[in-house]
């Protein structure tokens, strides 16, 4: 698993008292856009989570926690690895078909 947060983080207080807002105080994350129809790499959103498709072959899924993207490669979701935590949609879906290969 990839984290693209530290591992060791200041003291909550430390974090608040520079302004830096912790993963709790974000926002949860509106639904992305449908990718355009001609791209290889496709997502469809099913409640809380994305299927992402490569070439219409199922190689994993982007769930929404709060703030954070979770990224799980695999075709069957109760088999699928956890590969990446990131707030960024584009670098999970990256994962996610680099990892299809």
């Amino acid at each position: 698993m990839v984290l693209e947060l530290p591992t060791s983080s200041p003291r909550p207080t430390a974090l608040r008292s520079r302004g830096v807002r912790t993963l709790r105080e974000l926002p949860p994350r509106r639904p992305q856009q449908p990718a355009p129809l001609d791209a290889v790499v496709r997502w469809v959103r099913t409640g809380d989570r994305y299927e992402v498709r490569v070439r219409e072959h199922l190689v994993g899924y982007i769930d929404v926690v709060g703030a954070v993207f979770v990224v799980l490669a695999g075709a069957r979701y109760d088999r699928a690895v956890e590969v990446l935590q990131t707030l960024d949609f584009d670098a999970a879906v990256r994962a996610i078909s680099s990892a299809e290969g």
